[in-house]
């Protein structure tokens, strides 16, 4: 991986750790990912007009077919991020999310898009993973507890990261394809995909007006946070994805999970800290062999 493609990598992983937490603050729904696509199409217009302007007259059937199916999938992977946030620890889902996202969109670049990878990138692929689990909380998670509702709280967390990881999976995977093979700008993706995703979410929003007004009252700081950022850091991923193979960038995010280790664990209280620092190193190392790789 080009050192320019890692440097991305690294800016976007710690953008997208802070913009979690302060999801996993709001503590919202369907309507908190609404709020946020509404400050994107705001906030992101005049960049957004002026890309399409220049690009969007080349666009095919092809190109909005994709870009649509983006859309529908960032909904997804949305709904059942904030769902897991609200039901479990943001250092269960998380982790599980983030880690077994890039290892399915890894193994579908390999063998769906042809990329090839060195041994010392399936080594970083491992160490990544690895490292994510045990951020996670490691050998603790496949046991039962104590506490059965703390216990419940894990199970959900699992099941709410790995279908995540799922979504991030596929998304990674039709975006990769839509700036790579279709040459799409990742800027024109990401504000185009935004508003397929608000017209999708508007009735959604709508069906209930004043208690979606209270709702934006409670929360518009962190969504005008999440909807002002987020788009950087995944703008970041898509542009390292084009000099990049997507095998090498899409592990190479989990970098995030250093940033959410050293950072979130210490807000939110959640884990081991040992776990966690043991993890961010694996992640680190493993990142470090994907570049060499």
């Amino acid at each position: 991986m080009p050192l320019s493609a890692l440097a991305l990598v690294i800016l976007a992983g710690l953008i997208h750790a802070s913009w979690n937490i302060a999801a996993k603050h709001a503590g919202g729904d369907v309507r908190f990912t609404a709020f946020t696509s509404f400050v994107m199409m705001v906030f992101w217009a005049p960049l957004g007009v002026w890309v399409a302007l220049d690009e969007l007259g080349g666009w095919g059937l092809v190109q909005w077919a994709v870009v649509f199916a983006s859309s529908v999938i960032h909904i997804l992977y949305f709904i059942c991020l904030l769902r897991g946030y609200r039901k479990a620890d943001l250092t269960v889902v998380y982790p599980l999310a983030r880690g077994s996202g890039p290892l399915l969109s890894s193994l579908a670049a390999i063998f769906i898009l042809g990329e090839r990878i060195t041994a010392l990138g399936l080594a970083g692929i491992a160490g990544v993973v690895s490292g994510v689990f045990l951020i996670a909380g490691g050998p603790a998670l496949l046991r039962a507890g104590q506490d059965p509702g703390q216990r419940e709280r894990i199970r959900k967390g699992l099941r709410y990261g790995l279908l995540t990881g799922g979504f991030i999976a596929c998304y990674t995977v039709v975006d990769g394809y839509a700036v790579k093979l279709l040459a799409v700008s990742p800027i024109l993706l990401e504000y185009v995909s935004n508003l397929f995703r608000l017209g999708l979410l508007a009735p959604v929003v709508l069906r209930d007006r004043p208690e979606a007004a209270a709702l934006w009252r409670r929360q518009w700081k962190h969504a005008v946070f999440v909807g002002v950022v987020s788009p950087i850091s995944y703008a970041l991923v898509l542009y390292a994805m084009k000099v990049a193979p997507l095998s090498h960038v899409a592990p190479a995010r989990e970098i995030s999970m250093l940033f959410a280790a050293l950072i979130g664990g210490q807000l939110l209280g959640e884990g081991d800290r040992r776990a966690r620092l043991l993890g961010a190193a694996l992640i680190a190392a493993g990142v470090m062999a994907l570049a060499l790789g």
